[in-house]
């Protein structure tokens, strides 16, 4: 009892002399959780050099040499931002009369012993000379083994063995909030080493194609020339392929991103294998699900994706799959954004059998069906529309009967808009003159009549209407007063 007593008097004082109030009495059960709330979980580490030690001999710089040509992933590459971007300089003057040589400055990081190295695309995009230099200095003549536009990644070789590595880490098990260290060779001044977190995942930016982007976003520093250098945990696992920045002045502002390892590891293996990359395809147009979307077809919340066109004979045309179905989940798997659907298809391969969860007629249905093998035509597809917000109030807009005479895909019926107000919720829905309207609340409509019917019976929730814009059919939403 003594020994209890003194505890509470020696916490009691302690008290006093923090706040040099009265004191107060904690309890033992107090006590304790004061005691559990301040110790810190871990302590971080001081340093990092353990871990660059370990990975910095596996990255290294990438020169390569062109005659002058636009890239056909990236159009803009003459425009002064773009060119900062994405690390070339400008092309010296053409001396000799043979044509410019443009030089590039990029990054890679060895992933076998035997000489293979991972980088981007745009870093060795058109080159017809390629060298590599090691942390040591001594460089390396380099082949290209195979390169991959629509993932902006590619895979050199040099004639060395016993190389230093990086291992691939699981890009999957990344959270945001991790410790990451960026490597490479910025503004080609030497091996550098930046630090920050994990800023986000599965983010798409379309500065390339758009199609097969799910970057992990970070805070550390990238600049011109880290293209292609490694992302790594504080384990020294590669996580990512740095390969772009967001900028407003073509210089790092804390929005950078990198290509997944689980990713590049996919892309990798079929490069080496076979020198290109095979994709699945399941010939759907998709689009997010909207707040309103989903209280217009049912569902308890915003999840999947919405199916917005169809392609005829396509592996999703010949499992039944129907404009207007939202996909849930692709094998058991939930897929809220198209970007996330895109990339399970695309990675599951020609010839898999895949079975989707839909959402149809206010329940679950399972489809199965077998993917086919997307064409390059495909895989360069514009980027699907995605969902204009709602407006409230009057339309706003005129139709008429689609005729013969007016340009529209092959068995599109309808109405075309010829008008619309401004200042209606039309407008705010994103509803443009030369819009065909096909269908509203999953019912035909041919005529004004129809139109106006159909709106009728969709009470306080917004209406959904499919309409088809310039090839393309999209699915919005408005609530019509």
């Amino acid at each position: 009892m003594k020994i209890l007593v003194t505890v509470v008097i020696a916490w009691s004082l302690a008290a006093c002399s923090r706040t040099g109030s009265e004191p107060t009495r904690i309890s033992f059960a107090d006590r304790d959780a004061a005691v559990s709330w301040s110790r810190p979980s871990s302590t971080p580490p001081q340093s990092y050099a353990d871990t660059v030690d370990k990975v910095s001999p596996a990255v290294v710089t990438i020169r390569s040499a062109r005659r002058v040509r636009a890239p056909q992933q990236f159009p803009f590459i003459d425009d002064p931002f773009f060119r900062r971007f994405f690390g070339f300089g400008n092309p010296p003057r053409n001396r000799g009369g043979g044509g410019a040589v443009e030089r590039g400055l990029g990054s890679g990081v060895i992933v076998d012993a035997n000489g293979d190295i991972l980088t981007n695309h745009h870093v060795v995009d058109g080159a017809e000379q390629i060298t590599v230099e090691m942390p040591n200095r001594k460089t390396y003549s380099a082949k290209l083994v195979g390169s991959d536009p629509p993932s902006d990644l590619a895979v050199l070789r040099i004639n060395a063995s016993n190389l230093p590595i990086l291992t691939l880490g699981n890009s999957d098990q990344v959270k945001v909030g991790d410790v990451c260290l960026a490597i490479g060779n910025p503004l080609g001044i030497g091996e550098t080493v930046t630090a920050g977190i994990i800023s986000a995942k599965s983010r798409a930016t379309g500065l390339s194609d758009g199609n097969f982007e799910d970057f992990l976003q970070t805070d550390a520093p990238i600049n011109q020339g880290n293209s292609g250098g490694a992302l790594v945990n504080t384990s020294g696992e590669l996580i990512g392929i740095n390969s772009q920045i967001l900028s407003t002045t073509g210089g790092n502002i804390g929005i950078g991103f990198a290509i997944p390892s689980n990713m590049a590891k996919t892309v990798m293996a079929q490069l080496v294998k076979n020198g290109k990359v095979r994709r699945g395809q399941l010939g759907v147009s998709i689009q997010p699900v909207t707040s309103d979307i989903a209280a217009n077809l049912g569902l308890g919340e915003a999840r999947g994706v919405l199916v917005s066109s169809v392609t005829p004979s396509s592996p999703a045309d010949k499992g039944g799959i129907k404009v207007g179905d939202v996909i849930l989940a692709m094998n058991g798997q939930p897929t809220n954004s198209s970007n996330e659907l895109r990339n399970r298809v695309a990675a599951a391969g020609p010839g898999a059998d895949v079975s989707l969860t839909v959402w149809r007629s206010g329940k679950e249905q399972e489809v199965k069906t077998k993917l086919t093998e997307l064409t390059l035509e495909g895989a360069q597809n514009p980027q699907q529309p995605s969902a204009a917000p709602a407006g409230a109030g009057q339309l706003g807009l005129g139709v008429r009967p689609l005729t013969p005479e007016d340009s529209a895909p092959r068995g599109v019926t309808g109405l075309v808009v010829e008008s619309v107000d401004p200042a209606g919720p039309a407008a705010e829905a994103g509803i443009q003159v030369g819009d065909v309207i096909s269908e509203v609340n999953r019912q035909p409509v041919r005529s004004s009549d129809d139109l106006r019917a159909a709106l009728q019976k969709t009470g306080s929730r917004p209406a959904l209407l499919l309409l088809h814009r310039e090839g393309q059919a999209i699915f919005l939403t408005i609530t019509p007063r």
